[in-house]
Order: C-alpha cells, then sequence, then structure tokens
C-alpha cells in the first residue's frame, strides 16, 4: 500500500492518517506493526515511520512499550486545550467512533445556572458520551431558552450541538473553562461503569459569542482512565536564562 509521493503533505503526515484511519476502523486493536513491516507496507523510510508513530504516540492514540512494541492506547482521549470543540470532534480526530445516548432534556430551574447564563429561563440536555462504544462522558450543557428550543428540534442521539449552532448562526467566539478533580454521583458512576469511589475529572465552560453574550454553560464530568485535557506550552521569549 503506497502512499502519494506527488502530494504536498509530508509522507510521514499522510502515514499517521492512514494509520489513525486503520485503528479506527478497528484493523489493529491491539500492537501495530514492527517498524520493518510498516515500511514495506507503506514504501517508506524508517525515518517516516518513526515520525509518523511518535506522532501517534503524542496524540494519546499509541503507546510504546521498551522490548515489546508499540499498542493502541485502549481508546483514551486527548483533548488538546486552545480551541472550542465538541466532544465529537476531538474523538473523531483521533480516529475513534463518538457516540451518544440522550439522558435528558427540558427547561432548566437552577437560578444558579440562570444567573451564568444572564438569562431568567434556560433549556438544558443532558447526554452520555461514547469513544467506540464505552462511555466516557456525562455531558451537560445549558443554553438560554431561544437556543435551547431551537436546538430540540434535531435528534439529539445523533447531532453535534456545534454544528447546530453553526447553522443556526450563531458564532463560538471565545470560551472559559475550568477543569477540576470531584467524586460521581452514584448515577453517574453507574453511567459510566465505574465505581461510585473511584475520582472523576469535572469541566466547566462558559461559552461566549462575539457579542460578549453566553451561548452555552457547560458542565460535565470525565472518566479519567479514557480521556485526558491535554495543553502545549511556550516559555516566552527573553526569559531563558
Amino acid at each position: 500500500m503506497a502512499l502519494d509521493t506527488s502530494s504536498p503533505v509530508p509522507l510521514h503526515a499522510q502515514l499517521k492518517e492512514q494509520l489513525k484511519a486503520e485503528i479506527g476502523r478497528g484493523k489493529y486493536s491491539d500492537k501495530i506493526p514492527s517498524e520493518r513491516e510498516l515500511m514495506e507496507t507503506f514504501s517508506v523510510s524508517r525515518t517516516t515511520v518513526r515520525e509518523a508513530v511518535s506522532a501517534l504516540v503524542r496524540d494519546g492514540l499509541l503507546q510504546k512499550i521498551h522490548g515489546k512494541g508499540t499498542f493502541v492506547n485502549s481508546c483514551k482521549v486527548n483533548e488538546w486545550l486552545g480551541t472550542i470543540q465538541s466532544f465529537t470532534e476531538t474523538v473523531e480526530s483521533m480516529g475513534l467512533k463518538p457516540g451518544i445516548r440522550l439522558l435528558r432534556q427540558g427547561k432548566g430551574q437552577d437560578p444558579q445556572i440562570a444567573s451564568v447564563l444572564r438569562v431568567p429561563d434556560y433549556y438544558f440536555i443532558e447526554r452520555l458520551r461514547f469513544a467506540h462504544n464505552e462511555p466516557v462522558a456525562v455531558e451537560r450543557t445549558h443554553y438560554p431558552i431561544e437556543i435551547g428550543l431551537k436546538i430540540a428540534n434535531y435528534d439529539l442521539n445523533m447531532v453535534t450541538i456545534y454544528t447546530v449552532l453553526e447553522s443556526l448562526g450563531i458564532i463560538l467566539y471565545m470560551a472559559e473553562q475550568k477543569i477540576t478533580a470531584a467524586m460521581p454521583s452514584r448515577g453517574d458512576a453507574k453511567l459510566l461503569r465505574i465505581s461510585p469511589k473511584s475520582p472523576v475529572l469535572t469541566a466547566e465552560r462558559i461559552t461566549l459569542d462575539p457579542e460578549n453574550k453566553v451561548i452555552e454553560y457547560y458542565s460535565s464530568i470525565f472518566r479519567p482512565d479514557k480521556y485526558t485535557f491535554c495543553v502545549k506550552m511556550y516559555r516566552k521569549s527573553g526569559q531563558i536564562p
């Protein structure tokens, strides 16, 4: 299986995407082929193979075990912070299959959430999110009532809400997010198939439009064995000793 040598996309980037797609299709569920096998299969150099595999290791899709080889990383999702993206987009970017199960929806009554949204009435949506059929997160999103009622017209077992918002002409401009550790409720633990004594990650996010209007209040929990929040950091120039 040869890569496109005439493409402006570097061979290591093509190989990375090819391997990601094959992992997503379930071709490799445990160990991926050796460097030599990949070199022969894709007609590329050892350097190209190493660059592609190293990129997938950095993304969290693969893990190297010294003396044993390189293995698929058991459907652990890595979300790189810095952009506003949906759970579906995050999971698909890793070559995994996202899934949704609607749990509840309707008009909310919590005055604190209404205060965060800066509205008297709001609409909430609670969904269980999956990666490769494994429960990963309980996602709770809240919207001003007029936006929420429009979203409710769609099949919430299927759609990506951010895609719906953008189709409605709503711009997700900026967000502030806080990530902490907590203990799950018994109900959430059951949904995520974990012990109530197992800590979870919680994420709270407030998303604004260009006019500083609050579009969404997001409050969700994640299995830490299945989901990781990642960030790239750079030291400011002039501060290196």
